[in-house]
């Protein structure tokens, strides 16, 4: 076995018995190694892993990359490298570690998937709902979710008297704890009085810190109930994913595609910083980019 043979086994030993790595993460670092080790040979063979500097590694990092490996994957191998030479540094095998100023592939930010303006109007004012304590769950569900943007466990712990129908604003107390008002149009305050009239009759009138939604048996909510009814409702739309998050992100989307000032947006979603609202920003310019196409002539 040679001394590069050496330290990689003492390098896998090393994950196992002190870093305490499962056996499926060793050999994924001795795979990548391995892999390594291939393109130095490519390069020089005479080059072995402990005498690789900053270029030979980020040139390593570059092919990857044109072979059309995913950043996530990539980043992964780098991973690999860099716990390697740090061990090698520790163990005083190298005096210098060339992966300290590497740095990782960006990965791109998937856009947020909403739903089209014109299919969420049809379906909210469809009469595809029951008259019913269940079809006007149902309504209110999916109408709370769009209309003030509030997350799934919101709108699971929303109680009775965080809701406003006169001021037509609901008290929403979000992640850490942390308050904040949301305002709500006329359509949906009915929505919720009419749901309240159909539930009462069905379980019985509630005090005004119980839940609003409730199961049929009047028990409080839980994630995969809510899931259910908007997975079942948003069949009839054409969104690639059919959750109750993407009513939040279609809540955004449509209030800055309307030219929402987009601090407001933030406050509305209850975001700690602007950069998370941000990301919403990309539809509404990729719907300019789409108008500025069709109507532009130079375009």
């Amino acid at each position: 076995m040679g001394r590069t043979d050496l330290m990689v086994s003492s390098f896998l030993k090393y994950l196992q018995y002190e870093k305490r790595y499962s056996p499926h993460t060793i050999q994924s670092y001795h795979g990548d190694l391995l892999q390594f080790e291939s393109f130095l040979s490519e390069i020089d063979e005479k080059l072995v892993i402990q005498e690789a500097d900053y270029q030979v590694l980020r040139s390593w990092i570059i092919s990857l990359m044109e072979d059309g490996l995913e950043p996530r994957s990539v980043n992964r191998k780098l991973a690999s490298l860099r716990a390697f030479y740090k061990f090698l540094f520790k163990e005083e095998i190298i005096s210098k570690d060339p992966s300290r100023k590497l740095k990782g592939v960006k990965i791109p930010r998937k856009l947020p998937s909403f739903v089209k303006e014109s299919e969420l109007m049809e379906l909210l004012d469809g009469a595809s709902f029951e008259d019913s304590f269940q079809g006007w769950r149902e309504k209110v569900i999916l109408e709370l979710l769009y209309g003030t943007g509030i997350r799934l466990s919101e709108l699971i712990n929303l109680k009775q008297n965080q809701i406003d129908t006169f001021e037509k604003v609901i008290k929403v107390k979000g992640k850490r704890n942390k308050e904040r008002i949301i305002p709500f149009n006329s359509e949906l305050g009915r929505t919720i009085e009419d749901y309240k009239i159909h539930r009462d009759k069905e379980i019985g009138s509630l005090d005004s810190d119980t839940t609003l939604i409730l199961t049929d048996s009047g028990e409080p909510t839980y994630p995969m109930f809510i899931y259910r009814i908007v997975k079942k409702n948003l069949q009839l739309t054409s969104a690639d994913k059919k959750n109750p998050h993407i009513l939040r992100h279609s809540f955004a989307t449509h209030l800055l595609n309307k030219g929402a000032d987009l601090n407001a947006v933030k406050d509305l979603l209850g975001h700690s910083s602007l950069a998370a609202t941000q990301v919403y920003t990309h539809n509404t310019i990729e719907k300019l980019k789409s108008v500025h196409k069709q109507a532009h002539p130079k375009a």
